[in-house]
């Protein structure tokens, strides 16, 4: 662990100026620094809060990045959705500057346990739940990270706020794990890999390594959660020095958790244990259950006590932009799911209804394959809108399976109006994108509350 004053008087540039190199400027800055952010964009292209931010008198430079020599930095801190292949990067690692990502700065300032959640799918959800567990069990604890809150803004709070924290339960993403170091957490959870971010990472081995090194700091005293019917972490699962904790929801671990006969069941400090039934799980889906079960796994080995565990489990509503119901007009169900911004994730939501669903997809294309997603369109789905960048690229694979029932629309607006004039009783209205958002929103919240306005306008 680091101290504060480790800081003071160290030249660091940060790269990247959206949310979380935003929150590091600040942080770096009050700690006594000398930081300079950087960022491509113009100025005017950064928004208010980065308006904000210039209030500090830190150095800024937008517009295009800095020369870098190696007298000038002493460390530099990459946000997430800046590529590793830039020249001020490659810069860096040719003078063997050290570049960490945000969560390793942060990281380095937490005393406390960590319990990272990681994996292409439902790590928002699942990291949002273990927080409501630690909640409901009344055991302190902090919740950030990709979740939508910098890591290092929340790390500010409790060092400077005299909040006391037992546990911190971190969403890392794949960009953020590119750039750490000494990350270590104390439970790390790996939740599944499919195809994802391929334009960054460039294939699923990469990505899978990339994603992989949430163990990479782990001892043996330390917990490495898996997906045992993950089908990439069956077949590459990397050798780990901590102890394994496998989760199924096809059957019950020799050393995990799982369901049996219709029930939750643990096996933990060579007992079995009854969790609860499978089905008073809240939240809906064969997705959610493999989520529900990574949380209570993580809960379990920090201490929680089963009944505050299996209690959040059938109580927790969701997460905003997950699966989120907006409404019921005139028997039809509008639900969004802007956070599904691939494929697999939109299958895994068209899989938690049994009524006929009216899908709303597209966006920009992160180098995805869309062939499973079409054939699961054909298989569920009664309508297909599509809206972005993307929507040549999905018609295609779609019409490939003989599905006809395919519409175009200009916006989101469109697409919405589009669908509700579709709709019919029973009927299912859902957004899930399968793409990112950045062609159209800011980001996928955005676009989710975009969808929830013009939903509730109706």
């Amino acid at each position: 662990m680091w101290a504060l004053s480790d800081l003071r008087g160290k030249k660091v540039l940060v790269i990247g100026l959206a949310r979380s190199g935003q929150a590091a400027v600040r942080f770096l800055w009050e700690q006594g620094a000398q930081v300079t952010g950087a960022d491509q964009k113009k100025e005017s292209e950064l928004g208010t809060e980065f308006q904000k931010l210039k209030e500090i008198p830190a150095t800024f430079i937008t517009g295009g990045y800095p020369k870098i020599k190696p007298e000038d930095w002493d460390l530099i801190i990459v946000s997430p959705g800046v590529p590793q292949t830039i020249p001020p990067v490659r810069e860096a690692e040719r003078y063997g500057i050290p570049i960490w990502s945000e969560l390793e700065l942060a990281s380095r300032l937490i005393g406390e346990p960590i319990i990272a959640i990681t994996g292409t799918n439902g790590k928002t959800t699942t990291t949002a739940l273990l927080g409501y567990i630690f909640e409901k069990a009344g055991i302190p604890a902090a919740v950030a990270g990709n979740i939508g809150i910098p890591l290092i803004r929340e790390v500010d709070r409790v060092l400077h706020g005299g909040r006391k924290v037992h546990y911190w339960v971190v969403e890392v993403s794949s960009f953020q794990l590119e750039r750490i170091d000494r990350f270590r957490p104390h439970i790390a959870v790996f939740l599944n890999l499919t195809p994802d971010h391929i334009d960054r990472h460039g294939d699923l081995e990469s990505y899978g390594k990339i994603k992989s090194r949430i163990f990479a700091n782990q001892g043996a005293d330390d917990w490495a959660v898996v997906n045992l019917d993950d089908s990439w972490l069956a077949s590459n699962m990397p050798a780990v020095t901590s102890r394994v904790y496998g989760f199924s929801r096809r059957r019950l671990p020799a050393e995990g958790i799982g369901v049996q006969g219709g029930e939750i069941c643990y096996h933990l400090k060579g007992k079995r244990e009854r969790l609860c039934a499978a089905d008073t799980v809240k939240m809906p889906g064969p997705h959610n259950l493999e989520n529900a079960l990574a949380a209570a796994a993580a809960a379990l080995l920090a201490g929680v006590d089963r009944e505050s565990v299996a209690g959040a489990l059938a109580t927790f509503p969701g997460v905003p932009h997950r699966l989120e119901e907006v409404r019921v007009l005139k028997g039809v169900k509008y639900v969004n799911d802007s956070k599904g911004t691939n494929p697999e994730s939109v299958s895994r939501a068209l899989d938690s209804f049994t009524n006929p669903v009216i899908l709303i997809a597209g966006g920009r294309h992160k180098g995805s394959d869309f062939e499973e997603l079409a054939r699961k369109v054909k298989e569920k789905a009664k309508a297909l809108i599509l809206i972005g960048e993307a929507a040549g690229i999905i018609r295609q694979a779609v019409s490939g399976t003989g599905f006809k029932n395919i519409y175009d629309a200009a916006s989101l607006a469109e697409g919405v109006q589009i669908a509700s004039r579709l709709a019919e009783p029973g009927d299912v209205v859902l957004l899930s994108p399968a793409c990112a958002s950045w062609d159209m929103f800011r980001d996928y919240e955005e676009r989710g509350e975009c969808f929830k306005k013009l939903v509730n306008q109706l």
